[in-house]
């Protein structure tokens, strides 16, 4: 390094948002604008936090261990025995 600092590369300047069209408009007229405009916002909108499990509709099926729910002669009786 030789000391000498690299010089930060020259950004395009953005066209003014805010442009005065009257020409008697007075620095606190203008600061009244921008506040305004400031405090509407612009902030990216907030993500949707994530949704809990305790809402979630996998929750509403039942779930057996094996192969599922019994079905047909002696199921009623089955699905009351431990597995």
């Amino acid at each position: 390094m030789t000391g000498e600092q690299a010089a930060p590369e020259a950004t395009p300047a953005a066209p003014p948002v805010l442009r005065v069209v009257n020409p008697d408009a007075t620095p606190e007229e203008i600061a009244a604008l921008v506040a305004v405009f400031a405090s509407l916002g612009g902030a990216p909108e907030q993500p949707a936090p994530p949704r809990s499990l305790w809402a979630s509709p996998a929750r509403q099926v039942r779930r057996t261990a094996g192969a599922g729910v019994a079905a047909g002669r002696g199921a009623w009786r089955a699905s009351g025995l431990p597995q």
